[in-house]
């Protein structure tokens, strides 16, 4: 294993305290509970929202805190859930008058650690309602789910919610728009790679020279099934058809095209692919009028990728565009 790690069980904690570090006018870091966490949340005006899940998903979700997305994240160790101490500790932190919404990624570790948070929480009379993003067409069920995982299309529930709580809506009117965004929203992923935990030291599962995993999932779990590998064209078209045909996405639709990274894809090769994407849809009739490329939720340093649709409304656009502040920014 080649990696940038001092001791592997401080990979997480090192790397909050430099996402702080870099972001000292916006972001707190509370060790005891891998918060990070805004340092103007909680506010009395406005709904906190809170993301976990595991580590080694970045961006997702510790570095997407910030004005328009998260007040807070409390993700667990790579690729597991966080503790319930941790969820019940950042929900007290970020109680607001407004009440706490958890965002949830579906997974079994997750869906237990924020329902045991959630319910401490109330009993210290915190407001919670809780909403779940389960947007991967790949499996119906894994082992490390109930149903559908999410994964990718979490960054425009976040989004869309994130910009509506800045704007002071209620808790309500939050979960509204989270569950109509992940209700048009659809993803599947595959993997050119295995990925390395820093704790384990070695690929996480084994992928031949001249195979890939069509459905992998992001803690690199089995897709729908593992076949010798094709070229870009052809994984995107099985990739397109799967996400199509799951809503369906029809001739007519507008929708945001969204080719994400799972941490080991050059930029260039994800360019590829959107291409291929945007191009397939138009001869289906269905228009791209939003596009996000790049590494948005990864799987540590796996070769690989997703693709997402949203299918896009006037209210769904106008929350995707609003401003947002967070730990990764561009120039």
């Amino acid at each position: 294993m080649k990696k940038f790690v001092n001791d592997p069980n401080q990979f997480v904690p090192e790397m909050l305290k430099g996402v702080a570090l870099a972001n000292p006018d916006t972001l707190r870091y509370v060790p005891e509970y891998n918060l990070i966490m805004r340092v103007d949340a909680p506010n009395d005006d406005r709904v906190s929202l809170v993301q976990g899940s595991g580590s080694g998903h970045e961006p997702a979700h510790a570095m997407i805190v910030g004005k328009g997305m998260l007040d807070a994240a409390c993700p667990g160790d790579v690729f597991s859930a966080p503790p319930m101490d941790y969820v019940l500790e950042t929900s007290k932190m970020l109680a607001s008058p407004k009440g706490v919404l958890h965002i949830i990624n579906n997974y079994t570790g997750d869906r237990m650690a924020f329902d045991m948070g959630k319910e401490l929480a109330e009993a210290e009379g915190v407001q919670i309602k809780t909403l779940l993003v389960d947007d991967d067409v790949a499996v119906a069920d894994s082992t490390y789910t109930i149903g559908r995982r999410g994964v990718a299309g979490n960054f425009f529930v976040i989004k869309v919610v994130g910009a509506a709580a800045e704007q002071g809506a209620d808790i309500d009117e939050l979960v509204r728009l989270g569950e109509k965004v992940n209700s048009v929203t659809r993803t599947m992923g595959m993997a050119l790679t295995s990925c390395t935990p820093p704790a384990k030291g070695s690929p996480l599962f084994d992928l031949g020279d001249d195979e890939m995993e069509m459905g992998v999932g992001i803690h690199g779990e089995p897709g729908r099934r593992r076949e010798k590998l094709a070229d870009a064209n052809t994984i995107v078209d099985e990739l397109l058809e799967a996400v199509v045909t799951d809503l369906p996405y029809k001739k007519g639709d507008d929708v945001a095209l969204m080719i994400n990274g799972l941490g080991g894809t050059p930029i260039g090769e994800l360019y590829i692919l959107y291409g291929r994407a945007f191009e397939q849809l138009e001869a289906r009739g269905i228009h791209v009028r939003r596009n996000y490329v790049g590494e948005y939720c990864t799987s540590l340093d796996m070769a690989g990728a997703s693709l997402t649709l949203v299918k896009l409304d006037d209210e769904i656009v106008n929350g995707l565009s609003a401003p947002a502040d967070i730990a990764i920014r561009t120039f």
